[in-house]
């Protein structure tokens, strides 16, 4: 980047003046991490209990319905504007088209309502994918092996539905068909939803980093094969910005990049070129990595959660889906 002006040489320049004291620092800060730029993603379950541990994620649990809006009202108390949800279901009613996903009274509609009755104003998002209730694991339907993108739009289409009428204030597809930001909208404009905001993975990388969120949900067992024919190859750029331009002419209201850290120049590129709400993904194997780290003592929590969110923030994302999202509140409140 080119400077506007010759800068003094030293010692008429010092920067450490800039630094030389926590106010100062403060002071000139160039971004801002607070807890209205966090989203706490929540695994819910339908199972009996109320919390079950993840081994895999360290500190994250399933959450029944009951328990999603306890964490809701504390995210609420601690200034998180949103909660996210990802289901985990039982085996049993997996199937090879994901009847579960679509189902009015299954466990997302429960976890739905059961928060907007314990805190109103909170925002709720929605994951739109079909993985968690297929028993191929797959986020479409599959017919002979191969992932079909066209008869999957309209099962895609009917599960943002069903999460927004029921008071999903967000829907985000992560299954990256083509065309489903598309068939979302227009589904919504048909039913009268047209408060209802769609954040699109729009740059989704078929990664290494999902193995814990996969174990969290259940479908890392189901899963036949591997998402590389639908999810971006890591080693691609402009790509992603073909996936964003699609998306928002589509009817998106913003767009994520996930995952996150080893993707913040494609959050960067996003960012500056379409100028719209740019979200990031600190998956489960970011947050696996740095728990793993954190309990051997070779990290720093606090400083290293802050630090990497500040990251995001630099990079240009409005907000960040993170796993520490109440701890990082909490450290900001202080």
């Amino acid at each position: 980047m080119t400077q506007p002006f010759a800068p003094a040489a030293f010692p008429y320049a010092r920067p450490r003046r800039l630094r030389s004291s926590p106010w100062v620092r403060r002071l000139v800060a160039e971004t801002t991490l607070t807890p209205a730029d966090l989203i706490w993603p929540l695994i819910v379950h339908d199972g009996a209990e109320d919390r079950v541990p993840v081994a895999s994620m360290p500190g994250v649990f399933r959450l029944s319905p009951r328990a999603a809006a306890e964490a809701a009202k504390e995210a609420h108390a601690l200034g998180i504007p949103m909660v996210a949800l990802f289901p985990n279901i039982d085996g049993a009613i997996k199937d090879a088209v994901g009847t579960g996903a679509t189902d009015p009274d299954g466990l997302i509609p429960d976890c739905i309502r059961a928060i907007k009755d314990a805190v109103p104003d909170i925002g709720v998002m929605t994951d739109v994918a079909l993985d968690c209730y297929t028993d191929h694991g797959h986020d479409g339907v599959v017919e002979d092996g191969r992932v079909l993108n066209d008869a999957s739009l309209e099962r895609l289409a009917e599960q943002a539905f069903i999460h927004a009428h029921t008071g999903a204030d967000v829907v985000a597809p992560s299954d990256m068909m083509d065309g489903r930001v598309q068939a979302i909208r227009e589904a919504l404009e048909a039913n009268g939803l047209h408060d209802t905001m769609i954040l699109s993975y729009a740059a989704k990388f078929a990664s290494a980093f999902y193995g814990p969120y996969r174990d969290a949900v259940g479908s890392a067992a189901m899963l036949v094969g591997d998402k590389k024919t639908y999810q971006m190859d890591y080693a691609n750029s402009d790509e992603a910005l073909r996936e964003v331009a699609m998306d928002i002419s589509e009817g998106a209201d913003a767009v994520m990049v996930k995952p996150g850290m080893p993707y913040l120049d494609i959050v960067r590129r996003v960012h500056e070129t379409f100028r719209v709400p740019t979200f990031a993904y600190q998956v489960s194997g970011e947050y696996a990595m740095m728990q793993a780290s954190i309990a051997n003592g070779w990290l720093d929590q606090d400083r290293a959660i802050l630090e990497t969110l500040h990251g995001f923030k630099r990079a240009g994302c409005a907000g960040v889906l993170t796993y520490f999202a109440p701890k990082a509140a909490r450290l900001l409140g202080t």
